[in-house]
């Protein structure tokens, strides 16, 4: 059977339908394409918040036993067996099948959020993988979508970084779809009212030493920043960050060219982001390793006044980057350092 194409990026519309089971196959269908056409199975991460059952039940009108309800029980809170039992009842209920996946090694240590985000991922992926399910949802919405650009604000992220979430991503070999990013929480809380569902709460949403949620507690104080809003200029920043990456792809195939084991960089008369962009392409063909946004910044300013520099260090993939006096850049795997014995 071939490989469906990739779907494309679809930026979330401004002012999208009431939310509702047909609104929300339309939305998946267009996300999606042949990746979530009958007869393919799909599966939903459904943590038992009130987000996730909404997702729960537009899912069962809109693709019925095609969906696959996973709950991930990440080892850090009693409850969560019994908020997994919760899901899994309502799946029942609701005609559709359901898994718990429980983590083997409960994430710890700093940054738990995201390390317990990334475990996750990986387990539902390992579990679709092992059943030829090649698609995710997740319900999340415009609200996240708002929190998560005044985060990235916050830290001073560039274009990439400020697309916020995406609407369609590859994660850990799965297609994660998020076809509700165009919806307010409320509206889809609105989806279960009456249903008599639990709604599991997670004390970490509240919890004031994570940076989410102060970035929720300021959008609930704060009127004049609409998450409705914000969620679009996410949105427009995402074809933004599209047409970049186009831009950025034409102009690596036309200006980066062999030099034998080096490569050849055209960077003249490029605005600052492409020439950055084309940097990393560079940088990215010789198999170096990606150097974040200060170290890169660093090396465009020696290369934009003449000079040179090195990226990496032993054995992490390092790689030079010298200007050359016709403009170009010339940019070459550096030598690692062999440890010296004795």
């Amino acid at each position: 059977m071939p490989r469906p194409p990739a779907p494309k990026p679809d930026a979330v519309p401004d002012t999208p339908a009431p939310l509702n089971e047909d609104s929300f196959a339309h939305r998946l269908e267009r996300l999606g394409g042949a990746w979530v056409a009958p007869p393919a199975r799909i599966a939903l991460a459904v943590s038992g918040g009130g987000d996730s059952l909404a997702l729960l039940w537009l899912a069962a009108r809109a693709l019925g036993p095609r969906a696959v309800v996973l709950s991930v029980d990440h080892g850090l809170r009693p409850e969560a067996m019994a908020e997994c039992a919760a899901v899994a009842a309502i799946a029942a209920g609701s005609g559709l099948p359901h898994a718990t996946i429980r983590l083997e090694s409960p994430p710890a240590g700093s940054s738990l959020q995201a390390q317990a985000r990334a475990a996750r991922y990986a387990a539902m992926a390992r579990w679709c993988h092992a059943r030829g399910i090649k698609v995710l949802l997740t319900a999340h919405h415009a609200d996240d979508q708002a929190e998560t650009l005044l985060l990235r604000l916050a830290r001073g992220s560039g274009m990439a970084g400020l697309s916020a979430i995406r609407p369609a991503q590859r994660l850990e070999g799965l297609l994660v779809l998020r076809p509700l990013l165009g919806w307010r929480r409320a509206e889809l809380r609105a989806c279960i009212e009456g249903t008599g569902w639990p709604v599991a709460d997670d004390p970490s949403n509240s919890d004031p030493r994570f940076d989410r949620t102060r970035a929720r507690a300021l959008l609930a104080q704060t009127p004049w920043l609409d998450a409705g809003r914000l969620a679009a200029s996410a949105a427009h920043l995402q074809q933004a960050e599209e047409a970049l990456a186009w831009a950025a792809e034409r102009a690596a195939a036309s200006r980066i060219e062999a030099d034998g084991p080096a490569l050849l960089v055209d960077p003249e008369g490029l605005p600052a982001e492409l020439k950055r962009r084309l940097l990393l392409a560079a940088i990215a063909r010789l198999g170096a390793v990606q150097p974040r946004g200060p170290a890169l910044a660093r090396l465009l300013d020696r290369l934009e006044s003449g000079g040179a520099g090195t990226l990496g260090t032993g054995t992490d993939g390092p790689c030079k980057a010298e200007a050359l006096r016709d403009g170009r850049w010339r940019i070459s795997a550096a030598p690692t350092r062999r440890p010296v014995n004795g």
